[in-house]
């Protein structure tokens, strides 16, 4: 059984998409919907997902580099803000919380965490997409990348992230889906847990994170090991049972 005491002036932050919400669909879709407008091929749904933990930019990008465009990058920032708007406007069209993402929030809450989300999405977005979902009061604090002095894998990100809650480095630990979550909580001396159902171009495993998580009905029991010590003695990457 999970010792909750564990969770006694914890924090546990974050990361949103392809972690807490399945938002590939109205990402991808909102990618591809200014892509056609330009009159640019749209992604296919597999490559444009896999893309995501890039972020919008770098995904329209790549459609205009399949397109040919002599000068992508540029083609992009052109149109980054009407993906932005239309985004905004279809932020939870199809998006749905992973399985098992309500309940464990829910206990990690009850149990005393602090819970942060520490996202490379705007804040606002992020806000506006867990709102609709119904789960943004359990959250203390969204911090977007528009809120920090630098993103993910930075850890800035991740530290601003637990000061703008009040919480403690050392009693934090940080969840994610991708090598800019891992990267962001090494830098920052801090335990991860990655899913490995998220959005990464690098296979989870090879990130070596604390603990690998293959479905949200375990997340309480691995956040209460890394904070209590009772996982010391577990491999890197090893997977709740």
């Amino acid at each position: 059984m999970t010792d909750l005491i564990a969770f006694n002036e914890a924090t546990i932050a974050f990361d949103l998409d392809g972690t807490l919400v399945e938002s590939a669909p109205d990402l991808v879709g909102s990618v591809n919907a200014i892509l056609v407008e330009e009159g640019v091929q749209p992604l296919a749904y597999d490559e444009g997902r896999r893309l995501i933990s890039r972020g919008g930019r770098r995904m329209l990008q790549w459609g205009f580099e399949l397109a040919g465009e002599q000068d992508p990058a540029a083609r992009a920032t052109a149109v980054f803000d009407r993906f932005l708007s239309y985004y905004g406007d279809h932020v939870a069209d199809q998006s749905r919380l992973f399985p098992g993402v309500d309940d464990a929030l829910k206990t990690l809450k009850a149990a005393g965490a602090t819970l942060v989300v520490c996202t490379n999405k705007p804040t606002g977005l992020s806000r506006s997409l867990l709102s609709k979902l119904g789960v943004l009061e359990l959250f203390e604090g969204v911090v977007g990348i528009d809120a920090v002095t630098a993103a993910k894998p930075n850890a800035a990100h991740l530290i601003e992230a637990v000061q703008a809650v009040g919480g403690n480095l050392a009693r934090t630990l940080m969840v994610g889906d991708s090598d800019a979550d891992a990267g962001a909580a090494k830098a920052a001396g801090v335990p991860v847990v990655l899913v490995d159902f998220g959005y990464t171009e690098i296979p989870v495993a090879e990130l070596k994170p604390d603990f690998l998580l293959h479905r949200f009905d375990d997340l309480v029991e691995a956040c209460a090991g890394l904070l209590d010590g009772s996982v010391a003695k577990q491999q890197p990457g090893a997977a709740v049972a």
